[in-house]
């Protein structure tokens, strides 16, 4: 007893602790990371701008290309000189060339550097660098221009931003497929051996920034040209900043969007949660609260007026609870009847017992051994009906229903009653009595059914159960007919049910007692016949089953034109299949 106590609270603090209030619920932490989760997904995509930025440096790349055209004209045109070339041996003509002046062309691309702020540099057909924009030659020497880096924000906001966007941007893949640019002193540049053949070439290259952070770097080389002569090679290089700038602002803009639009988010998530979370927390609490009372004060609260899944759970978790209750209520009065009527006859059978032993007359004394005999009886038949009553509800909540035929069912029925009833007129003609006084065997009433011929009236239920049904109708039937009488039962479709009318001749159904002859436990006993004969179980079972198979059964008398009962009738309807 102490072990099962034991886990019966065990169970319950389990349960209570499953209900407690928590700061964020694990609904809305879900409905939050659903929401914000395909936010950021949309975010990062939009923060690859790998497109966009494709598009930037093929823009600034072919702007680069034609400022390097225009360089190389100015340089072809300018800074050349003209050489006069001696007749050869072979009595040739005399003929002249022409070669790059660097005396001429530094001047030139410092001042066309000067307006573009592009590094310029120019190369001979050797490819020797002759003059470089970021070199001054003078008398001090040569001097070497570089460009300082921006210097850092004094704002702690804006570093921190900055630093922010520096960990989101190395996160995406952007410059990991580009060239590392190292400009070694002495060695040629790709790009320039190519322009020196003829062609124009551009690279686009990767270069670590003075903070460590990747850059772009653009290069363009052509050819300088005179006269189709390749005299050399102009390469223009410039720094990615532009780009990056115009990238970063859109990303930025992107940002902004997206913090707004993370607010909204988390806004709107939070209040979905609430109208979702906070409900079903409530009718998990009221639920709670009602298992662990003791009286019906604690109840569902009414959410029906939501309109959604979670206003029909509260309706149907408070039709349930009110099930429950409706069936605690039947269970208690199931058992202050069952305790009332099996008192009757045990009081009966202890009086006629103490009676017994006192009385000294052999025929009184056979009175009460029969009367002790019809008790015992009578409780037999009482505690079979309880039992099977009390295993009714179980037995219709496991069973699976299957297709029942009611015409063939209750032609069944009527045929077998039908060979009782020959059985009885066959003793009847024989003149034989019952063994007791003499007397011959009234003839019993006759079943008569009526069915439509060709029609198939199939009802989804449990056979066995719906047999119950009609056999405890007809014998209730029987036992108010009177003798020769017809008891008929009819079956007809009404819509998507059928309806079965069981009619007897007998006295009819006393007045207001039509709902109340279907109570447990209820008799009304025709005249003449024994006490105690039924247990007042049986119509109250038929309707349990009748309401387990979604049908209804109702009783009425049967009346003539002249307002004579004849008969009463017993309705029952039940859905078709």
């Amino acid at each position: 007893m102490a072990s099962a106590t034991g886990t019966r609270n065990n169970a319950v603090s389990t349960l209570g602790r499953g209900g407690k209030k928590r700061r964020v619920s694990p609904l809305t932490l879900r409905i939050l990371a659903v929401n914000v989760l395909a936010l950021a997904l949309l975010m990062a995509g939009l923060l690859y701008l790998g497109r966009y930025q494709d598009r930037l440096i093929q823009a600034e790349t072919e702007a680069l290309a034609t400022e390097a055209r225009i360089f190389a004209s100015a340089l072809g045109e300018g800074a050349v000189n003209r050489i006069l070339t001696t007749p050869s041996p072979t009595g040739d003509e005399s003929g002249e060339r022409f070669e790059l002046a660097p005396e001429l062309a530094r001047p030139m691309i410092r001042r066309l550097a000067e307006a573009t702020a592009t590094r310029t540099r120019l190369y001979d057909i050797d490819g020797h660098m002759l003059s470089d924009s970021r070199v001054l030659v003078g008398s001090q020497g040569r001097i070497e221009i570089r460009e300082l880096p921006t210097p850092p924000s004094g704002d702690p906001v804006s570093r921190a931003i900055n630093d922010l966007y520096t960990r989101l941007i190395d996160v995406v893949p952007s410059r990991e497929g580009l060239p590392v640019y190292r400009e070694r002193p002495g060695q040629s540049n790709p790009d320039v051996e190519r322009a020196l053949s003829g062609e124009t070439a551009a690279t686009v290259w990767r270069v670590d920034g003075a903070g460590g952070d990747p850059e772009l770097l653009l290069t363009v080389a052509v050819p300088v040209q005179r006269y189709r002569e390749v005299l050399g090679a102009v390469l223009l290089t410039r720094g990615g900043g532009e780009i990056d700038r115009a990238i970063r602002s859109v990303r930025f803009d992107i940002l902004r969007v997206f913090a707004v639009a993370l607010l909204v988010t988390v806004g709107l998530s939070f209040y979905l949660a609430g109208t979702i979370a906070r409900p079903i927390r409530r009718l998990a609490q009221a639920a709670d609260r009602l298992r662990t009372s003791h009286g019906r004060h604690a109840g569902i609260p009414d959410l029906t007026r939501r309109g959604d899944e979670i206003g029909e759970l509260s309706g149907v978790l408070r039709e349930m609870t009110d099930a429950l209750w409706t069936r605690m209520d039947a269970i208690e009065r199931f058992a202050a009847d069952v305790a009332h009527e099996i008192k009757n006859p045990l009081t009966s059978l202890r009086s006629a017992v103490e009676t017994a032993g006192r009385v000294s007359d052999p025929r009184h004394r056979d009175r009460l051994m029969a009367i002790i005999a019809d008790d015992v009886q009578r409780l037999d038949r009482l505690i079979s009906d309880i039992s099977n009553a009390s295993r009714l509800d179980a037995e219709l909540s496991r069973a699976e229903p299957e297709p029942v035929d009611i015409g063939l069912l209750l032609t069944m029925l009527a045929e077998l009653r039908q060979t009782v009833a020959a059985t009885m007129d066959e003793r009847v003609a024989a003149g034989e009595g019952d063994g007791t006084d003499g007397e011959a065997l009234p003839q019993p009433p006759r079943v008569v059914v009526d069915v439509p011929a060709g029609e198939r009236l199939v009802v989804p239920g449990l056979e066995g159960r719906l047999t119950q049904v009609f056999q405890n109708l007809i014998d209730n039937a029987l036992s108010f007919s009177p003798p020769g009488g017809t008891v008929r039962l009819t079956a007809r479709r009404s819509g998507r049910s059928v309806r079965v009318v069981v009619s007897d001749q007998g006295p009819g159904i006393p007045d207001g007692k039509e709902e109340a002859i279907f109570d447990r436990f209820y008799t009304e006993r025709p005249a003449g016949e024994k006490f105690g004969t039924h247990s007042g179980l049986g119509l109250s079972i038929a309707k349990q089953i009748v309401s387990a198979h979604n049908g209804s059964v109702f009783a009425k008398n049967r009346q003539v034109s002249d307002g004579t009962i004849e008969g009463a009738d017993f309705v029952v309807t039940l859905p078709l299949l």
